[in-house]
Parts: structure tokens; C-alpha cells; sequence
């Protein structure tokens, strides 16, 4: 057993769960505090009471598509950079070609 894992013990939506990780505490609470918010935010957009699977479901939807928000954002700004460092490098070579 590696030594670098620890038992994390946290609350999400009313559930108390212990996790086994290898990363550091705070940052599972943290991770867990993010899914608890998320959850607790879709049953306040809902009418009515939903079961927590229901709730879960929704809320990890609502979190793979911030997930794939980001992605696509990083892609957009990874071609950005790597059309203006291309821009640039024509640049130096011609001065450098002069």
C-alpha cells in the first residue's frame, strides 16, 4: 500500500463519504465542497424535490460541460498563441535573412 494516500472524510448533499486519494486533503475537500455546491444548486433550479441520483446526474452534467467549456477555451487560446508565435518566428528569420 502506498503511504502517500489518504482517507478523506466528506459531506456531499447530506452523505458523509470517506475517499481514499493520494492527493492532498484539502484539496479533496475542497473538490468535494465544488460537487456539493453543484448539486445544491441544481435542486434549487428544479420545482420540485429530486432524488439525490437524479440530482448527481444533473449536477455531473453540469460540471463535464463547464469541463469541456474550459477545454475548448484553452484550444481556442493554444491556437491563438501558436499563430502569433509562427507570425512572429517569420518575422525574426526574415530580419534575421536581411
Amino acid at each position: 500500500m502506498d503511504n502517500s494516500e489518504n482517507f478523506v472524510k466528506v459531506t456531499i448533499y447530506g452523505q458523509e463519504y470517506t475517499i481514499k486519494a493520494p492527493a492532498d486533503a484539502s484539496y479533496i475537500k475542497n473538490i468535494a465542497e465544488y460537487v456539493d455546491g453543484k448539486m445544491r444548486e441544481v435542486q434549487e433550479d428544479l420545482a420540485t424535490p429530486q432524488v439525490p441520483a437524479k440530482v448527481s446526474i444533473l449536477a455531473a452534467m453540469n460540471i463535464a460541460d463547464e469541463l469541456f467549456a474550459e477545454k475548448r477555451d484553452r484550444d481556442q487560446i493554444k491556437g491563438d498563441v501558436d499563430s502569433k508565435v509562427s507570425s512572429l518566428i517569420e518575422v525574426v528569420e526574415e530580419a534575421i535573412q536581411q
